[in-house]
């Protein structure tokens, strides 16, 4: 792992492994948890982040698609340092107002990169690639902070969307301070 890319994970770490008694999604009972909203909060860490994204994206992306919630802040810095536009992609569309799935600029027809915190089993971004291709947008490719999923656990291949991270969960653990 090259120097800046443990520093960032050592830094990131250190912000988001937090101890505790914390209850899980999955209902298990926790002594520790990674809090990944430390890193999206702090503009340092998350410019960070964004640099490293930025040699990650297809040289054919058209639009940045931020995805509901974590990605939303991280896609708005890639947007600033590269230019392009961004997309906010909901999980589901509205129901009231202009009813859209993602918020922002026109992306039918387009190449929209897909841009995620993390990754654990991809299902977030299977769910976001669909329904965007749907509504006639290319979508071949995700980049994500740090991707977590165990080996086979991430499926987008599946779906022909390629996954590349800045951090694996592997990373973070060999960084542990």
């Amino acid at each position: 792992m090259p120097t800046d890319i443990a520093d960032l994970a050592g830094l990131i770490d250190s912000a988001c492994r937090i101890r505790g008694k914390f209850t899980l999604r999955s209902g298990i009972v926790t002594d520790e948890y990674f809090d990944k909203y430390r890193f999206e909060g702090d503009p340092e860490l998350l410019r960070r982040v964004a640099e490293h994204m930025v040699p990650l994206l297809p040289a054919d992306t058209e639009v940045l698609g931020g995805l509901e919630l974590g990605g939303v802040p991280i896609a708005t810095i890639l947007s600033a340092i590269t230019g392009l536009p961004a997309i906010f992609v909901r999980k589901k569309a509205k129901t009231y107002g202009t009813c859209r799935l993602a918020e922002g600029g026109d992306f039918a027809g387009q190449t929209v990169t897909l841009v995620e915190d993390i990754i654990t089993t991809g299902g977030a971004v299977r769910d976001a690639a669909i329904a965007l291709r749907e509504r006639e947008a290319t979508v071949h490719t995700v980049v994500c902070a740090i991707d977590r999923s165990e080996p086979g656990g991430n499926t987008l291949s599946e779906i022909g969307v390629t996954t590349y991270a800045v951090l694996t969960k592997a990373d973070l653990d060999a960084a542990r301070r």
